[in-house]
């Protein structure tokens, strides 16, 4: 069968159903006329109220800042180490006399202060082990950022603590948290939020994330359990935040533009088109395998 006697046999098809339709059509009684209901108006959402902070859970949290305060210098980070080092060991060095051992203790203070201030690290768009860790989120690169680490016994607990800087001052620290302090059978977010709110009073809670705010700072608990097994603690300056966050939209990496190959594939600007010309035998094999004929050439 010829092309032609094909598309003759389509038409006649469609004529035939056409009455049919139209008195289908027909007998379908009018739709009722009535006037539309007043859309109806959503009331804007109320502002998100922030949990206000007591005196005595202000100044909780604020003792996390250790006696570092923010606006200090890498320098004078490292001199307020070097004094806590100094109160750590100079009880151990009054309960000896052996010049030996004071000689040991020296040596090890001094290791600890030059522990601290060789895991400075500036982020100028160099990779570092820190861009995948517990505080992947807290810093971006190209944006006058850098930090310190340093390894702290609290109580008997371990934890770590993170200072960092913005244009050469400290903003921000964190610190992650012994996470023994979590029951073996209860490392979950509704324990940490108990413990934490127990400690520093109810708190704005999110996804993983209980916030604090109050006049001087921001601060936040932090679940890390699913990612790194870990918690945290951070404790913002919060006249930088708005100014960071800006530069950090403004330094943010442009999105890679699509690879040449993928782009000739998928025809993202709707350009590349078939051609009918020279798709012609693939419209000539159809209908050949549907028992046509194939055009004459």
């Amino acid at each position: 069968m010829s092309k032609l006697a094909q598309l003759a046999l389509v038409s006649s098809l469609l004529v035939a159903a056409g009455p049919a339709s139209a008195l289908a059509d027909a007998k379908k009684p009018a739709p009722a006329s009535k006037t539309p209901a007043p859309a109806k108006k959503t009331p804007p959402a109320a502002p998100k109220k922030q949990v206000v902070v007591t005196a005595d859970h202000k100044k909780a949290l604020a003792a996390k800042l250790s006696g570092f305060k923010f606006g200090m210098s890498k320098e004078e980070v490292l001199a307020q180490i070097g004094k806590e080092l100094d109160a750590k060991y100079d009880d151990q060095f009054k309960a000896t006399n052996d010049d030996a051992t004071k000689d040991r203790l020296r040596k090890s203070k001094k290791e600890d202060l030059t522990r601290v201030a060789q895991s400075y690290v500036a982020f100028d768009a160099k990779k570092t082990g820190w861009d995948v860790s517990i505080v992947e989120d807290e810093f971006a690169h190209n944006t006058n950022e850098s930090m310190l680490e340093r390894w702290e016994n609290d109580n008997g607990k371990n934890q770590r603590r993170f200072f960092f800087f913005y244009d050469g001052k400290l903003w921000k620290m964190f610190i992650s948290l012994d996470v023994s302090i979590l029951p073996d059978d209860k490392k979950n977010f509704d324990e940490f939020r108990k413990q934490m709110e127990a400690a520093y009073g109810a708190g704005d809670v999110d996804v993983g994330v209980i916030a604090w705010h109050t006049d001087e700072f921001d601060a936040r608990a932090i679940d890390k359990l699913k990612t790194y097994d870990a918690i945290g603690i951070s404790i913002e300056d919060s006249t930088k935040i708005k100014e960071i966050t800006a530069l950090r939209a403004e330094k943010a990496p442009k999105a890679a533009e699509t690879n040449a190959v993928i782009k000739a594939v998928v025809d993202t600007n709707g350009t590349d088109h078939p051609d009918v010309k020279q798709n012609g035998n693939a419209v000539d094999s159809v209908i050949q395998s549907n028992g046509g004929a194939p055009k004459k050439k």
